[in-house]
């Protein structure tokens, strides 16, 4: 079992539903990368979501995107941020990882090579948001030779049938757009969401996480209700961005928002 199929495993006993905090790797700085990681699941975090700067992240509202820009100017790399997950390691061994970006840097690298350096610093899963299903036959294969769970997208707009071929492709969870458009998008519909639930899961008994659009606690404890995951990108971000100028301020801006969430998820 996989270590994010036994973080939801842990985490369906006790009737929680799981928190995803995504952060970009290097943003605003790198120092603040991997203590921020530690914070975040001290602050309730059951899984982390670590962005790996890209130049063109084209599925990125404006606060993603500058959060690429920041890191970028640090020449974060994809080597840079599998440095950061041997880092995070060294303390924490339980709490599952999954890089989410783009296949420039993977396809660099190469499928095997990227796969065995991952696996061998401890990142549990990959979600490249470019890369559909149809094309990364090559791409799974690699991750399941070192047991990394590749986790794909599902929209609003996708149909039954190619709903279960993602389902089939995927492992670990597979990752719910809330919503049409870009991340940090204003409009969520849990009504809709709930729908798309039941549709998903007509195709899967793997766990759905759900993000896009969740910017609060409310919206956490609304999308919890319906998920068995919530995802929280642009809004953790745009507390990062907030405090660029002063990294200090960063961890309690984060870890404030996440326990909010965390709370409502739980009924507290």
């Amino acid at each position: 079992m996989s270590r994010i199929a036994q973080r939801f495993a842990e985490l369906k006993t006790r009737s929680r539903k799981a928190l995803i905090p995504f952060v970009t790797a290097g943003d605003p700085n790198p120092a603040v990368t991997v203590p921020l990681l530690h914070a975040m699941v001290e602050a309730g975090a059951d899984l982390l979501e670590l962005g790996v700067p890209f130049s063109d992240p084209m599925a990125e509202g404006p606060v993603i995107q500058k959060a690429c820009e920041r890191a970028l100017a640090h020449n974060v790399s994809l080597r840079d941020v599998l440095g950061m997950v041997k880092e995070f390691r060294q303390k924490d061994r339980e709490t599952p990882i999954v890089l989410m970006g783009y296949m420039n840097p993977v396809e660099i690298m190469g499928y095997q090579n990227f796969a065995r350096a991952a696996a061998e610093v401890g990142v549990d899963g990959l979600l490249t948001v470019d890369m559909p299903p149809e094309e990364a036959a090559d791409l799974v294969a690699a991750l399941a030779e070192v047991k990394i769970d590749p986790i794909f997208l599902l929209a609003p707009t996708t149909v039954d049938d190619r709903i279960a071929k993602i389902c089939a492709a995927a492992s670990g969870f597979v990752y719910y757009v809330s919503l049409k458009g870009v991340t940090g998008a204003a409009h969520l519909d849990i009504s809709g969401v709930e729908q798309k639930m039941a549709q998903i899961r007509k195709h899967t008994d793997i766990p759905i996480g759900v993000g896009f659009g969740i910017r609060d606690a409310d919206s956490a404890k609304r999308i919890a209700a319906v998920a068995d995951a919530v995802v929280v990108g642009s809004a953790v971000v745009n507390r990062v961005a907030e405090n660029a100028e002063q990294p200090e301020k960063i961890q309690d801006a984060v870890c404030g928002l996440l326990r909010e969430m965390r709370a409502a998820m739980d009924g507290k």
